[in-house]
């Protein structure tokens, strides 16, 4: 908490001198993308939530901001934000030094890692050194490509499938159309604990831990009244609140 509060009063004192500035909007476009649960997705109601949707929402109302929700495809969010049709992204957005150089991020507010899932009577794959030969799914566009990529794993594949959204890497996954998932945590352990209760397992260990951030575009003033929204909902207990109710479980 104390380096909450210090961190907290740095980014107050940039904030102080940045006034004046006009950085105020009447309405922030704010980009996610709705295939991406817990984090973000729409309801048997229709209604967009998730942990991503009320923390953003919580973060809005801390900071008095106005803001339309603006669903949209992943691969679309960071040009959105370079062409500055959206004004922020809150998105499962891992903070990578390759995305940093054309967009900002606000204060990291999720650890995440990646995992493997397979069919729960899997027995030949344990972890990734068992890919070799083996096709998997992911979501285009993602941390996961760039690490199999980085790890040398790529080529060794039969297959690297990349979808669109996760979601269909699952019921690729259930029609025998590859052998394993490979992506972000929350989304597999979502889907391991509901839908495919039984039917899939989450592997050990966890790759690549990483931070998501949300997103703006570079030299936004916006960055840093968001950081100022997530540091203050940090401090009060409110995004341990919002995260136990999605994640049944304390922020890491």
């Amino acid at each position: 908490m104390r380096r909450i509060a210090i961190i907290l009063a740095a980014v107050a004192i940039v904030m102080c001198c940045m006034a004046g500035t006009g950085m105020a909007k009447d309405k922030y476009i704010v980009a996610t993308d709705t295939n991406f649960k817990p984090f973000s997705f729409k309801n048997a109601q229709g209604v967009y939530t998730g942990f991503d949707v009320e923390f953003w929402d919580a973060i809005a109302k801390e900071m008095k901001l106005d803001y339309k929700l603006q669903p949209m495809d992943f691969n679309g969010i960071i040009p959105g934000l370079q062409s500055g049709q959206v004004d922020a992204a809150v998105a499962g957005m891992s903070v990578k030094s390759k995305r940093e150089e054309v967009i900002d991020f606000a204060f990291p507010y999720y650890k995440a890692g990646l995992v493997i899932m397979v069919k729960a009577d899997n027995k030949d794959i344990m972890s990734i050194e068992d890919f070799p030969g083996k096709i998997v799914a992911t979501k285009q566009g993602t941390s996961t490509v760039d690490f199999l990529k980085e790890a040398g794993m790529t080529p060794k594949l039969k297959e690297l499938k990349k979808f669109p959204n996760i979601s269909d890497a699952f019921m690729e996954l259930a029609a025998g159309g590859c052998d394993a998932v490979f992506f972000d945590l929350p989304p597999l352990a979502d889907y391991a604990n509901n839908t495919g209760k039984g039917k899939v397992i989450l592997r050990d260990p966890l790759y690549m831990g990483h931070y998501y951030g949300i997103a703006t575009p570079a030299g936004s003033k916006l960055r840093d009244t968001i950081s100022i929204g997530i540091l203050r909902l940090m401090e009060n207990g409110t995004y341990a609140k919002i995260y136990r109710k999605w994640f049944f479980t304390d922020p890491k």
